[in-house]
């Protein structure tokens, strides 16, 4: 069995139209009512009328379908016909009209109603060529490669000089090339960030710094904790850090803060802040602050390097961000009591 119909649905005709059928079935029989249906869609193709045609080659098939009528009207000259010619002619307009619709539904981008329609005529005739073409352009199109390759290939079977699927199977295997490289080039990133992660681990594991990461993990654009060389444990640690100002609730953000450096070099540039009216920030009048991973606070001593606020299990770095408290140090006990009432600490 062809790939692509390994996967398909069973869809049914719709029976919506059955009993306005069935009164067509007087005025004809059913290949002639059917091949009326048929020709109608063809005009429409001709124009490029994909659902007009779409819709005359259903009814064409529906009227296929329709039941023997029961009985006949008196009045309804019956004619003795051969019915093996006409099941066989019946048999080549239902081929060609799900072979038709194939190519409105195609043209419409109903790839998935196109191979079923393909699946359908070639279950009448295997030799149908453009069906196996347009079964194999619809799987290209949902990028399904082992499919379209396999009804490309099925269709040159049939007819080996045929242009249109020699054309149609170059550009499947061009297709499959550049889903090679792109499937390559994600899991060479998917490896080198896995790589990255681990690495990263390791350093922060060997400088004993603690780490969790939330669900509502804040917005840094591009800042992220990470190495200075990525594959290098032992290269410079940066970390993104904000700086709280709680009683103003203001703050600043240092984007890659290195573990080399210490509060005060940063904050020699960052203060006095342009809304500190009553000139209490400077780099010498502030204390800073840092909370545990038990919930409390610890003096973060501003000459320190970021490595040795870290490192000793106490400070946690929370979804990558490095939060400081920055207050002046003529309020720092009266923010402290502040902080430990509210956490119902004394």
């Amino acid at each position: 069995m062809p790939l692509f119909m390994t996967s398909l649905d069973d869809a049914d005709e719709d029976n919506e139209q059955l009993q306005a059928l069935r009164a067509l079935a007087y005025e004809g029989t059913k290949a002639e009512v059917a091949d009326n249906f048929r020709t109608q869609g063809n005009e429409c193709v001709k124009t490029k009328q994909w659902r007009d045609a779409r819709d005359f080659y259903s009814k064409a098939i529906q009227a296929l379908k329709a039941p023997e009528p029961g009985n006949v009207p008196a009045d309804v000259q019956v004619v003795e016909i051969d019915e093996e010619s006409e099941r066989k002619k019946e048999r080549e307009i239902e081929e060609a009209c799900y072979s038709n619709r194939s190519l409105c539904e195609l043209n419409l981008s109903n790839y998935g109603s196109c191979q079923r329609d393909c699946a359908a005529a070639l279950r009448l005739n295997p030799r149908n060529v453009k069906a196996w073409y347009r079964a194999a352009s619809a799987c290209l199109a949902l990028d399904k490669m082992p499919e379209a390759e396999d009804a490309c290939s099925r269709g040159l079977a049939v007819e080996p000089s045929n242009c249109a699927l020699q054309s149609l199977l170059a550009k499947i295997n061009k297709r499959r090339d550049h889903l090679a490289e792109l499937e390559q080039t994600r899991r060479e990133r998917d490896e080198r960030s896995a790589r990255d992660k681990a690495t990263l681990q390791r350093a922060l594991k060997q400088r004993n710094i603690l780490v969790r990461d939330t669900k509502q993990a804040p917005d840094m654009e591009d800042a992220v904790m990470g190495l200075r060389d990525r594959a290098d444990a032992n290269s410079s640690l940066s970390f993104p850090t904000v700086l709280l100002y709680p009683m103003q609730a203001q703050s600043d953000f240092i984007k890659a803060f290195q573990e080399d450096e210490s509060l005060a070099q940063h904050l020699k540039y960052i203060l006095p802040p342009p809304w500190d009216e009553g000139h209490e920030y400077t780099s010498q009048s502030v204390d800073c602050y840092m909370e545990t991973a038990s919930g409390g606070l610890i003096k973060a001593g501003k000459n320190l390097s970021l490595l040795k606020l870290l490192e000793g299990g106490k400070v946690e770095v929370t979804d990558g961000l490095v939060k400081v408290n920055v207050v002046p140090r003529s309020k720092a006990s009266q923010w402290i009591d502040d902080v430990k009432k509210r956490r119902g600490k004394t």
